[in-house]
């Protein structure tokens, strides 16, 4: 291997033994909390909340804007690749933070608009990544692994544990995956998602200081979401280096 190749490597393994560590106690106060509240909300609320981020999901996966991107399939090394990731990164970094700045600068009824458009460009990024990464995006598996990224870069540290090892090996455990979206765990997914944005975002709602916390939370977590994506594709490429050696 490069040496570019064998630091991703320590790179790679310090980051996998992040993803497996137990949840801390603050994390378990924090997952009990928004558990309690959860039981608190009707559930009609839930079903309501599920049904949007279901459908605006969907709508940005089946998008014809993005299932025409094409996977760069030209003979790079990993090194050129992951050049050309960071530089996506760091382009949707500017634009999150940009947009919730914008946004948290215009009071609660744009702030509430920050949501999906947020959610846009998260999704743009990680189907850039993953072209980035040669990988056929118009295939609905593909998909469904960008989604497993998504969950594990907004979940809590349990649930990412459990997405975690959805993903090991995902070569072999994709062929094993329902073929229909609406069996995917839409309920989980908007929990975990909600509750782990729920209080940074919604001091994003705060007259007089909306501008400032949008534009610093979504710098942050489209740059935690570019890293996850990029490990995400890095432990693919190493379970690929296996299987051929």
């Amino acid at each position: 291997m490069s040496p570019y190749e064998d630091a991703v490597v320590r790179e790679l393994n310090a980051w996998r033994q992040k993803m497996m560590r137990k949840p801390s106690t603050v994390n378990r106060l924090s997952k009990n909390l928004q558990n309690r509240i959860n039981k608190i909300i009707p559930e009609k609320v839930h079903q309501a909340i599920t049904a949007t981020i279901k459908q605006m999901t969907r709508a940005v996966l089946f998008g014809a804007e993005f299932l025409t991107r094409q996977p760069i399939l030209e003979p790079l090394s990993l090194e050129e690749r992951e050049e050309r990731v960071r530089d996506r990164i760091a382009f949707y970094k500017t634009a999150g933070a940009a947009e919730g700045g914008v946004t948290g600068a215009g009071g609660i009824l744009l702030g509430l608009a920050d949501f999906p458009l947020l959610l846009a460009l998260k999704m743009k990024l990680l189907f850039e990544i993953a072209a980035i990464y040669g990988y056929p995006i118009n295939e609905y598996k593909e998909r469904l692994y960008i989604m497993h990224i998504f969950q594990l870069a907004f979940s809590s540290q349990e649930r990412r544990q459990a997405v975690y090892q959805q993903m090991i090996n995902w070569q072999a455990k994709s062929q094993q995956l329902p073929d229909d979206i609406n069996q995917f765990d839409w309920r989980t997914f908007q929990q975990e998602y909600r509750d782990y944005i729920d209080l940074v975002k919604m001091a994003q709602l705060v007259p007089g200081i909306g501008a400032a916390v949008g534009l610093v939370a979504n710098y942050r977590l489209l740059d935690s979401l570019g890293k996850t994506a990029m490990n995400a594709y890095r432990m693919r490429w190493a379970e690929g280096r296996e299987l051929s050696e």
